[in-house]
């Protein structure tokens, strides 16, 4: 790589040395204007030559250029997940029957995060017939499920966050999120992108356990999981078969995604084998603990700080995951500056770690920070 003043340097011991006499390459002669003037051109097609080469290769490349590579390998980058969790719609005079029909928008308090409701059947309040959930008369709230209007980490917000009705809806007055929303992932990042671009490329044609993680970890992000060899589901030896437990970091992920990552081993497992996926034998972390803030710092901001901390890496703990107790602390220190000691910590009521099983995974159970 060279730069303008090396470039004209350059051409001015090039043009001297190929003269018998000597030249006039001063500031504002003409020949040294004719160099500096080719050396810009050299310049900008180095730049040209860089680019090029920076994406002809993954490597390199960043962005668009990194999913035009993968492109032609037919491999896409992983698209951003959109936030999900429950609000809670209420009223001040329960007399009459109101639906909160689905589609309607509620958005935080600066009005800057929307999101949308969507049926959910397991909810009893729930009626496809009418189209939205019921909140009967003389019933005061009903929970109802949301989605992220816009996918990524940003529709992450904490317990309380939503308060905004977008557009008024009859016979409700409040909105709120007594939990936080979670699960919102941004579109694949270009470091994770090539690190799986990898994984396809050698489980191609390879009926291994490389070929098998590939085709799982491609169906989403946020997927944790484990293969085990040559045994069947009760952790009983049995040649030729292989279980293959994934979580979605809910530890109870839906059959849909079960049936999805089915299809996608099928597509890749040795032949000859047969297998079996499953979800997570699931074991709670329930944590309690007490903080010591200083005297000038919102108490409760950072008792959210440090549930949302302590939620947020449980859930992203990988089947078969250790949760260790003397990480707790550590993850509540950092989740905020304002805390001067913690005291009372108790992991599921004691201070051993948890280890779950061959097929389980450690999830979140009652967080009880005070």
């Amino acid at each position: 790589m060279q730069n303008f003043s090396t470039l004209v340097e350059g051409m001015a011991a090039s043009v001297q040395g190929a003269a018998a006499s000597l030249l006039d390459l001063t500031v504002g002669s003409v020949l040294r204007a004719i160099l500096e003037a080719n050396a810009a051109l050299a310049l900008w097609m180095q730049w040209l030559i860089v680019q090029t080469l920076s994406a002809t290769r993954l490597a390199t490349s960043a962005g668009v250029d990194c999913d035009s590579f993968g492109a032609d390998f037919g491999f896409a980058r992983l698209p951003a997940v959109a936030a999900s969790g429950v609000v809670v719609m209420s009223r001040f005079t329960p007399s009459l029957q109101a639906l909160i029909p689905v589609g309607a928008s509620v958005g935080t308090a600066n009005n800057q995060q929307s999101f949308i409701i969507v049926a959910d059947s397991s909810n009893p309040a729930y009626s496809a017939a009418l189209g939205g959930y019921v909140l009967a008369a003389n019933i005061a709230a009903v929970s109802v499920t949301v989605v992220a209007a816009i996918a990524g980490q940003a529709g992450n917000v904490q317990a309380g966050a939503i308060s905004l009705l977008s557009a008024a809806i009859a016979g409700v007055d409040v909105v709120s999120n007594p939990n936080a929303l979670t699960g919102g992932l941004d579109a694949e990042s270009d470091a994770a992108f090539k690190q799986r671009f990898g994984m396809y490329l050698a489980g191609l044609s390879k009926a291994t356990t490389a070929s098998i993680a590939s085709a799982i970890a491609g169906i989403m992000q946020g997927l944790s999981y484990a293969i085990a060899e040559n045994l069947d589901q009760t952790g009983a030896p049995q040649m030729g078969f292989f279980v293959v437990t994934v979580d979605d970091g809910t530890g109870a992920p839906p059959a849909s995604l079960l049936a999805t990552v089915q299809q996608a081993v099928e597509q890749v497992r040795p032949v000859g084998t047969s297998f079996a996926v499953q979800g997570p034998v699931v074991t709670r972390a329930d944590i309690s603990l007490s903080l010591s803030t200083d005297s000038l710092a919102d108490h409760p901001v950072a008792v959210a700080a440090v549930a949302a901390a302590l939620a947020g890496y449980i859930a992203a703990l990988p089947v078969g995951g250790t949760l260790s107790y003397t990480r707790l602390a550590q993850l509540v220190y950092d989740a905020s500056s304002a805390i001067n000691n913690i005291s009372g910590l108790l992991l599921n009521g004691g201070t051993a770690d948890l280890i779950p099983g061959r097929f389980g995974a450690v999830r979140a159970g009652v967080i009880a920070v005070a």
